[in-house]
């Protein structure tokens, strides 16, 4: 009996010195592979999220995370806890939500990739926000684990190659990648017998490292066999690549409008590469009769679905 008794004291013991903000910060962390980028959008410093982390593993017995000078990499171990406490972190907001709903105003925690948020969702936020006035809106643009829906949001706007099973989700469009670069660049392009012969450097999304080779295969356009390339972490970076002349890239067609419509960059030529990816509208599936996940739904598919 007192062996019984030691057991459950110790438990009692560890589960309050494991905080709810520390399994919170660890889960952000682990979604976003970076201390860095988990303290942004917690408005902490690299150091608190550390120390959490480090707290947090000490409690536990266990090391949670790899840590390199440049990542983090979770260990077999801290794999099975977020994939354990993710869900029940997530079950916990939304009867926090549930409760907060009697109240005068309501909060939506929004993520969006940065490219889709600077051209087509934030300039239209304006509309949504005079529409809901009560419904107060945390949006976040951090491009990290593009086709994972992040554990901090509510209701995100992501990329993926199929509609995704374990959450409820509306598709949007698909992706179609369109050739471009600047006026200066256009004019310097030497096309003959269906090869370019001029030169023709590349900027580069990272995680679409290949989608010239898919471009080319698919449009009978031979590309130059020595070709300089610039590698970038993010479409924004890649369009400004290509407007200042560093080299053609490929940019999302339904994105793009506005950079065309400016002359800053100016297709290349008339095949486009489709994708097999598209972008959804998603959020927890014990989330999706929220009334402000609802409302909010509603006026994406409004604005952005194409309908098919």
């Amino acid at each position: 009996m007192a062996q019984i008794v030691h057991i459950n004291s110790s438990m009692a013991s560890l589960s309050r010195n494991i905080s709810l903000r520390a399994m919170r910060v660890f889960c952000i962390a682990a979604e976003h592979e970076s201390f860095r980028d988990a303290a942004e959008s917690l408005f902490l410093t690299s150091s608190a999220v550390s120390h959490q982390v480090k707290h947090l593993e000490t409690e536990l017995g266990v090391k949670l995370f790899e840590r390199t000078p440049r990542s983090i990499v979770l260990t077999d171990s801290g794999r099975a806890l977020y994939e354990d406490v993710q869900p029940l972190l997530a079950q916990f907001d939304a009867v926090t939500r549930r409760h907060a709903q009697s109240g005068p105003s309501r909060s939506l925690r929004i993520s969006v990739q940065p490219f889709f948020a600077s051209e087509l969702f934030v300039p239209r936020l304006p509309e949504f926000v005079a529409r809901h006035p009560d419904i107060d809106i945390s949006v976040d643009t951090s491009d990290k684990s593009p086709d994972k829906h992040p554990g901090i949001a509510d209701v995100s706007i992501r990329i993926f190659k199929s509609p995704p099973e374990n959450l409820a989700f509306h598709r949007l469009f698909q992706l179609h990648l369109r050739p471009a670069a600047s006026p200066d660049f256009y004019d310097s392009v030497k096309v003959k017998a269906g090869r370019i012969v001029s030169d023709f450097p590349l900027a580069v999304h990272q995680s679409r490292a290949k989608a010239w080779r898919h471009w080319e295969r698919s449009s009978g356009i031979k590309l130059p066999d020595h070709k300089n390339s610039i590698q970038l972490d993010s479409m924004i970076a890649v369009a400004r690549a290509a407007e200042r002349g560093l080299g053609a890239a490929l940019v999302p067609m339904q994105l793009s409008d506005a950079w065309f419509a400016s002359s800053s960059l100016v297709q290349l030529f008339d095949h486009e590469l489709v994708t097999k990816d598209a972008y959804y509208l998603v959020c927890r599936k014990e989330d999706r009769d929220n009334e402000a996940i609802r409302v909010f739904r509603e006026w994406v598919l409004q604005n952005f679905a194409d309908g098919s």
